[in-house]
């Protein structure tokens, strides 16, 4: 969208000083296809089976305040116990809407409070803010549920319409090698010319001798069982991608539960004395990922924040044992480690931020978020403020 100068001379400052300014659009030779560079949230969090209130507030996770990201893909696991009638029965969509409207109320939430500011403004101003607010809402693009994991995938409204081909693929990798109580939920889309495939998985969990083999089992199942197909009975475009591989930008998060491969009582004098680095060195994935077999080609940002599981209900301290004082089969010891991960591939992606969410004690584990530039190419007919925008630089 391109803003009149007779415009943007009256509206006030901050409505182009905003989450707009993720956007940079290159400039290429001619003959050369256009890009533009896109902020993407990625966030994970098991939640471990317990209903949120509902007024559950995300704004910090989702880093509100900063708010200048343009697509959000947010990747949860357990959003219903993973109980036998779960796992069998029908699916219960009652628990993904209710995150959806709480994601909803977050990103919006921000928009809802300028538009309130702005209702002082008359005529040319009030009727620009109102149209510059509408580009900054966000849509749902899709969310997809297999049992206890769910995926919502969310964008500005200004860039709603270049989200093309949006597709999602369910893989179960829990009972029997099917059930979906552990597996993967794909969401694919098309933006621009370059398309994204984000991978929320659960995997296989237990720290004893072979669960990180179990784990390693699922995530190459997850990638060479998934496939693409056609959406809505329309048939795919021969553009896009049917495997997880093939497409330009992928992120592989959620609950990994890959764990510390060293002597607990150790793991736990290291982990007291809060040496982050040297916990690190034992991590099952960080070391799958310096082999170079199962994960070759993925990155992970630098780890610089708090094992994210197992902590003691709406508390900040680790859960060391469980369920009763006395020693037996009712004793379930719990090295903390980083379970909750975010994997990413392809050239066009740099990651420019990596954290846990501290402050989020609602289960054992604590979510955790990335950021990343994402260079998305043919991007003919993007909508820019450019115009207000950058006579305002």
């Amino acid at each position: 969208m391109i803003w009149p100068r007779s415009v943007t001379s009256k509206l006030p400052r901050h409505l182009f000083v905003s989450e707009s300014t993720g956007l940079e659009k290159s400039t290429m030779q001619e003959g050369q296809n256009k890009t533009v560079k896109y902020k993407v949230f990625a966030g994970t969090w098991n939640v471990g089976g317990v209903e949120p209130p509902d007024d559950l507030d995300l704004e910090d996770w989702l880093d509100r305040k900063a708010s200048s990201y343009d697509i959000y893909v947010l990747g949860f696991q357990e959003i219903v116990p993973l109980n036998a009638r779960n796992v069998l029965g029908p699916k219960k969509r009652s628990a993904s809407m209710k995150w959806d409207s709480l994601i909803g109320d977050a990103l919006n939430s921000r928009r809802r409070r300028q538009g309130e500011g702005e209702k002082a403004l008359s005529g040319c101003r009030q009727g620009a803010a109102a149209l510059y607010q509408e580009q900054e809402a966000f849509r749902c693009v899709m969310s997809k549920q297999m049992v206890g994991i769910f995926v919502s995938v969310w964008a500005r409204s200004g860039i709603r319409r270049h989200v093309r081909h949006p597709g999602a693929c369910c893989i179960g990798a829990g009972v029997l090698g099917r059930l979906g109580n552990k597996g993967a939920v794909s969401v694919r889309f098309l933006l621009h010319g370059t398309s994204f495939c984000f991978v929320c998985c659960h995997l296989a969990c237990g720290s004893g001798e072979g669960d990180a083999l179990h784990r390693n089992t699922d995530a190459v199942g997850i990638l060479s069982r998934t496939s693409f197909r056609s959406h809505g009975g329309a048939p795919a475009p021969e553009e896009l991608p049917k495997k997880i591989l093939v497409h330009d930008r992928v992120v592989f998060l959620g609950d990994l539960n890959y764990r510390i491969a060293m002597d607990d009582a150790e793991a736990r004098q290291l982990v007291k004395a809060k040496k982050w680095s040297t916990l690190l060195e034992n991590d099952e994935l960080l070391l799958e990922l310096s082999r170079g077999r199962h994960f070759d080609g993925w990155d992970e940002g630098l780890v610089t924040f708090p094992p994210t599981y197992k902590y003691q209900p709406n508390s900040d301290q680790f859960y060391w044992c469980t369920d009763g004082t006395t020693a037996g089969p009712e004793r379930k010891h719990r090295t903390p480690a980083w379970c909750d991960r975010i994997l990413w591939r392809g050239k066009g992606m740099r990651q420019i931020q990596y954290e846990s969410c501290g402050s989020y004690r609602l289960s054992d584990h604590r979510p955790v978020r990335a950021v990343f530039h994402a260079v998305c190419e043919d991007a003919e007919g993007v909508d820019y403020l450019a115009t207000g925008f950058c006579a305002l630089k």
